[in-house]
């Protein structure tokens, strides 16, 4: 999984927002909870952003140069497919700077 340390190269932030109590971001809950250390570990001066609002429908917004956003909605994916969301995000970053 090397495209985990391109986070700071491909991307300029990355943000998680999902529900603090809604079962439909428990997914999303559970991979930052497993992930955010290593992502960060890999990335340390990259800005990983986690927004909790009550209600929201899970999702992760990648901002890329000249302010060009992409977003995936999370809601009723596993752990492993929000690994692979995130990691076609980064991919999209690279193809970016092409």
């Amino acid at each position: 999984m090397a495209w985990r340390s391109q986070l700071s190269r491909n991307l300029k932030e990355l943000r998680f927002l999902f529900c603090q109590t809604s079962p439909t971001s428990a997914s999303a809950r559970s991979f930052v909870e497993q992930n955010y250390k290593d992502l960060k570990t890999l990335n340390p001066k990259f800005p990983i952003l986690i927004r909790e609002c009550s209600g929201i429908e899970p999702q992760i917004w990648a901002r890329y140069d000249m302010g060009v956003e992409r977003g995936v909605r999370l809601e009723g994916l596993t752990e492993p497919q929000i690994l692979k969301a995130l990691e076609d995000l980064v991919k999209v970053g690279a193809t970016l700077k092409a």
